[in-house]
């Protein structure tokens, strides 16, 4: 048995904080200053994590390894699981040239530049972003903007800062699902409260693009069909990530999102030459004006409505509890970790949920789709087989992330820097959604912010008296806004739509748009923790 120490190294909790931080400094580092790859840092942090388990906490050995397999199974399923079926359900559409036709009829749904800028990189980003995030709805956007005219900063831009509002809900909940496992909080639970906040964002996020479009004329023309698009993307969310399922919370939004903008008459009608002029000054894809058969449309729509059905279905309670069977439960190998208290933690059993989970269920959708697009079987394999190795430096940099978490929460260094950083108190409400943004800005990704900050926050919530649900929850929804500054998230921008070298140029233009919604979503953490708007709270 392994019995977590809060203040090992001289009996003192500062400088025992500030060994357990070395691992969270260094991947910071590697990854921010050094520049080093994602999945070099995470491999690195991880041995700093091991090494000062093993030497200043005295975790065994063995335990440590333990608990990093235990971090990387949970990387590579549920999470990557999710990731790799959704990238292939989406590659399929590319190789079937279903997704041209979904762009162009993205296209023909409005002449407005401004509008298409909030169907294109608001709403259908929103839905990539439901299915796999990872970078693939600023890649895939941005292109698409471009394709309709926009100029390739513009472009960029746009598909940056709409890339906000889904994130913590994306790639099927996988950042919500992580925070819920690493903080050992109700998965529901945690999505109930990201589901009050992140909804806020989605309200403004609109308004904002329309802003980036075309000025003040654009808001001022376009404010209504705008709002109405972030209103309804708003309570989508809310109300799928408070009563129905997190992993359904974006797809949901998405959709109602674009509802609302083809239902508002203003989004219909033709822009003035002068908009179009002023704003579209790159060059429009010919094949924007070909038409596609009606049969053609409706299966290129077909993937994501596939998704959203099987998603749907199980949520039936009576299926939910029958796919809910399959779910495998076991004692961890070698893992006997107590808490300073001396309760057996969390992670000393592992559950497999074998079918419910959103992997399963996206692939179920993904072999659907191969029927419906005709896609040959021996074509669909090559084709998943394509998309993990596409992945494979993606798959080792979460694998190694979570392995770090895992390490650094099962050995109790997580719950020494959550017990210091309590010493902020009250301000600690402020200053959570910071730490989620800084973890995300740095890497790229919101599942391994909260991977790497979610038991810290818990720790110092519990110990400062605030609500542990409300800070690990503001980690994520702070995260979101770190993600359009994140170096990654601006290569793939600029590698998408030819800017190569020119990230400094799209990170001056996003970076007070990051910052700005930042401090708003620390006012309302701050509101939430206090009897102002405590009552947004379950």
């Amino acid at each position: 048995m392994y019995v977590q120490e809060l203040e090992p190294v001289a009996g003192s909790l500062g400088l025992s904080a500030l060994v357990a931080a070395l691992p969270l400094v260094i991947v910071l580092v590697l990854l921010g200053g050094v520049r080093v790859k994602a999945h070099l840092a995470g491999l690195t942090g991880l041995l700093a994590a091991a090494l000062v388990a093993w030497l200043a906490y005295g975790m065994p050995l063995g335990q440590t390894a333990s608990s990093a397999a235990q971090g990387a199974v949970f990387g590579l399923f549920p999470i990557l699981w999710i990731v790799v079926n959704a990238l292939w359900v989406y590659r399929m559409t590319v190789r079937t040239r279903h997704f041209d036709i979904l762009r162009r009829s993205f296209g023909r749904l409005s002449d407005d530049p401004r509008i298409q800028a909030l169907v294109v990189a608001f709403c259908f980003g929103a839905l990539l972003e439901a299915l796999a995030g990872f970078g693939a709805p600023v890649a895939i956007c941005s292109v698409m903007l471009v394709a309709l005219g926009f100029d390739p900063v513009r472009a960029a831009v746009v598909a940056l800062v709409a890339n906000t509002a889904p994130v913590a809900f994306g790639a099927m909940g996988t950042p919500v699902v992580t925070l819920a496992q690493v903080t050992e909080l109700p998965l529901d639970t945690v999505a109930s409260v990201v589901g009050r906040q992140t909804p806020l964002l989605a309200l403004v996020v609109p308004l904002v693009l329309v802003w980036l479009v075309d000025g003040r004329r654009g808001l001022r023309e376009t404010w209504v069909p705008a709002l109405a698009c972030g209103t309804a993307f708003a309570i989508a969310q809310f109300a799928a990530s408070n009563y129905v399922s997190a992993q359904l919370a974006d797809i949901g939004a998405a959709l109602a999102g674009a509802g609302a903008l083809v239902a508002v008459p203003q989004a219909r009608r033709p822009a003035a030459e002068p908009v179009r002029a002023a704003v579209l000054t790159g060059a429009r894809s010919e094949d924007l004006d070909e038409a596609d058969p009606r049969r053609e449309v409706l299966r290129a729509y077909a993937p994501y409505a596939l998704i959203v059905v099987i998603f749907s279905i199980a949520q039936i309670p009576a299926i939910k509890d029958w796919l809910a069977k399959a779910t495998q439960t076991y004692d961890w190998p070698f893992l006997n970790v107590v808490n300073a208290d001396g309760d057996p933690v969390g992670a000393n059993v592992f559950i497999w949920p074998i079918v419910s989970t959103g992997g399963t269920l996206v692939l179920l959708a993904g072999i659907c789709t191969a029927v419906v697009l005709g896609v040959h079987a021996r074509v669909a394999v090559r084709e998943w087989a394509a998309t993990a190795y596409e992945l494979r430096f993606a798959i080792l940099t979460v694998t190694s992330v979570l392995a770090l978490a895992y390490v650094m929460n099962l050995s109790g260094q997580a719950a020494t820097i959550g017990h210091f950083v309590a010493a902020a108190g009250a301000g600690l409400a402020f200053l959570s959604p910071v730490l989620g943004w800084f973890g995300v800005a740095v890497s790229g990704s919101d599942t391994s912010a909260n991977a790497l900050f979610g038991a810290l926050q818990v720790t110092a919530a519990r110990e400062s008296g605030l609500s542990p649900e409300l800070l690990a929850a503001a980690n994520s929804s702070g995260g979101v806004l770190g993600k359009m500054i994140s170096p990654q998230n601006l290569t793939i921008a600029c590698a998408a739509v030819g800017l190569a070298g020119r990230e400094g140029d799209l990170l001056r233009k996003v970076l007070p748009w990051s910052v700005g919604l930042l401090l708003v979503m620390c006012l309302i953490v701050v509101g939430q923790s206090s009897p102002v708007l405590g009552w947004m709270l379950p």
